[in-house]
């Protein structure tokens, strides 16, 4: 790269102007992402639900030329814990502590509580995007020696930007996973998917959406205009009553949702289930231009199989009369193959100051890849669709 080019470290978002911010992240001509656009990622960090209270210190790297325009970004966090990452790395946290070391801090390049596959390094497609992301990365792992940091760690990325970092895993080290995306092979209806199952696996599928919808419950598509104040009352309810119960305390503040409601609310679906008139229940997602992303969901009463209609079942009928081309329905959950989600690789970079703990997790990487790939192969063969 030329010598006359600058990094600066941004603290906020707010730092830099949204278009210079979103030219980089969703640029004329690609897919749309509505997880590294400047409205979502200020929305997180100007709600307190991304801060450095919360763990989350901002360190955006920004690559400009001599006039100061953005050539490319890196989201990237300082932070004192592994929460709302979504890949889990508690075990070389602690192998490193028991060595008489220090994780924490560490930098962290994600969108916050967001394990969705998207751009990570923000450059505009040209000439020099691989050196431009080579730049970025490089001045990643200055910056964690700069602040003392043990690692950094890229995660949810493309496999062309993983391949890319990656080859020879000789500064970033390669970490894979396993997540379930629904995918349109030109479903005209959810009829035409149900066809394409087993028999048995498509009578399940029918018993329980109209097991769920039993006791009254009508459900509702909610986006654009349609989205209102009091349906994010509703909702916000749903997700601290589900997320008090399953994971401590939520990530995200009320705040969030209004300020995403204000300038995202296009790139949104909120599926929203009610009972003789009263809200019971809710799945937010977010519309990309190819995918829906599935993201939270909450509930105050349960009704058997509303999770799997709300979430699963009303995702793939939306993206059916959307034209999309898949579902991510989020992390983990292996019960979601009987429901038409195939098993999908997701992948991670991780990069360690201390050669001694790259060296030891390198190895088990290499093991833990093998290991998924063999557990793919298997949930594989339980495909809920007809054998050919």
């Amino acid at each position: 790269m030329p010598d006359n080019l600058t990094i600066r470290v941004l603290t906020s978002t707010r730092d830099i102007a949204a278009a210079s911010w979103d030219a980089c992240a969703n640029p004329a001509g690609q897919p749309f992402n509505p997880f590294v656009t400047h409205a979502f990622f200020d929305a997180l960090e100007a709600s307190g639900s991304a801060t450095a209270e919360t763990g989350w210190l901002g360190q955006h790297l920004v690559l400009e030329n001599p006039q100061g325009e953005a050539l490319g970004i890196l989201p990237l966090y300082l932070k004192d814990h592994s929460q709302g990452e979504y890949v889990f790395d508690h075990a070389f946290a602690d192998a490193l502590e028991r060595a008489g070391g220090s994780y924490y801090p560490k930098l962290q390049a994600s969108v916050p509580f967001t394990p969705a596959t998207g751009p990570r390094l923000l450059v505009p497609p040209g000439p020099d995007e691989q050196a431009i992301k080579h730049t970025l990365a490089n001045a990643a792992i200055q910056l964690a020696q700069t602040r003392e940091a043990s690692s950094v760690h890229i995660t949810f990325l493309p496999q062309a930007d993983w391949d890319l970092l990656g080859a020879g895993e000789a500064q970033w080290l390669q970490r894979t996973d396993t997540q379930f995306h629904w995918e349109n092979n030109g479903y005209q209806s959810f009829d035409d998917f149900l066809a394409t199952l087993s028999s048995s696996r498509r009578k399940n599928l029918r018993k329980e959406r109209a097991a769920a919808l039993e006791h009254g419950i009508q459900i509702e598509w909610l986006t654009g205009a349609d989205l209102q104040e009091a349906h994010w009352d509703a909702f916000f309810q749903f997700y601290m009553d589900t997320g008090n119960r399953k994971w401590g305390t939520p990530y995200l503040t009320r705040d969030f949702f209004r300020r995403i409601n204000e300038t995202m609310a296009e790139h949104i679906l909120l599926v929203m289930c009610t009972r003789n008139g009263k809200p019971v229940a809710g799945a937010f997602n977010m519309i990309g231009s190819d995918t829906l992303f599935g993201r939270n969901w909450g509930a105050i009463e349960h009704h058997p199989f509303l999770h799997f209609e709300a979430c699963y079942y009303q995702a793939i009928d939306f993206a059916i009369s959307r034209g999309l081309n898949r579902v991510e329905a989020g992390a983990q959950g292996g019960h979601k193959l009987a429901r038409g989600y195939l098993p999908r690789t997701t992948r991670s970079l991780h990069h360690f100051t201390d050669p001694r703990l790259g060296h030891a997790v390198k190895h088990y990487l290499k093991a833990e890849r093998a290991a998924v790939a063999q557990q793919q192969e298997a949930l594989e063969s339980h495909s809920p669709f007809r054998k050919e």
